[in-house]
């Protein structure tokens, strides 16, 4: 968890509230982090939170459900947007250089749920 996370919910305890902070997305925000460092996407996109290289050649991933827009501004933002441009870029953009990677929506969903966290 990395710091901003943790002092928002020591904040959160002390406030009364006994719970995580939650994700604008459905899923599991946990494995989301894991898939991210298992499926590579560190390699090319710089993400918080996720252990390994932190990649140059695509954006950073941070804050990227507050961005209007997905794939270089082709691709209206929106949670489900999000979810099947994580699993198939090449349908909502196909000049995009996003590799698809053959990734199944539970999974997808769970990296979305994860990006969508606030940081």
């Amino acid at each position: 968890m990395d710091r901003v996370a943790l002092l928002s919910l020591l904040v959160a305890i002390a406030c009364g509230r006994n719970e995580m902070p939650k994700s604008a997305i459905p899923g599991d925000p946990e494995r989301g982090r894991q898939l991210i460092a298992q499926y590579g996407c560190n390699t090319c996109h710089a993400v918080s939170g996720v252990e390994g290289p932190q990649g140059a050649l695509g954006p950073p991933l941070d804050g990227v459900m507050a961005r209007p827009t997905l794939s270089r501004g082709t691709v209206q933002n929106s949670p489900e947007n999000l979810v099947r441009f994580i699993q198939d870029p090449a349908s909502l953009n196909p000049s995009t250089t996003m590799p698809g990677l053959v990734i199944p929506p539970s999974d997808a969903q769970d990296i979305a749920a994860f990006l969508a966290m606030p940081k």
